[in-house]
């Protein structure tokens, strides 16, 4: 059985609020996670989603925006 954690849990597991967390689920970026009631609960396996606004940089293409 896939045992999950909530929002706050991943929150402190990735280092970044739980409110970010909330987002990236609404978003659909973390592969699994489900709202329940009015809690997001995510498998417990999931990883934390890259950060967007670093790939921009990383390709080369400082002036594109």
């Amino acid at each position: 059985m896939l045992s999950y954690m909530s929002a706050k849990e991943a929150a402190e597991k990735w280092n970044i609020s739980q409110r970010r967390v909330a987002i990236l689920c609404a978003e659909e970026r973390i592969k699994g996670a489900m709202m329940v009631g009015n809690m997001w609960i995510i498998p417990s396996t999931a990883e934390k989603p890259i950060d967007k606004r670093t790939i921009r940089y990383s390709q080369g293409n400082k002036n594109e925006r």
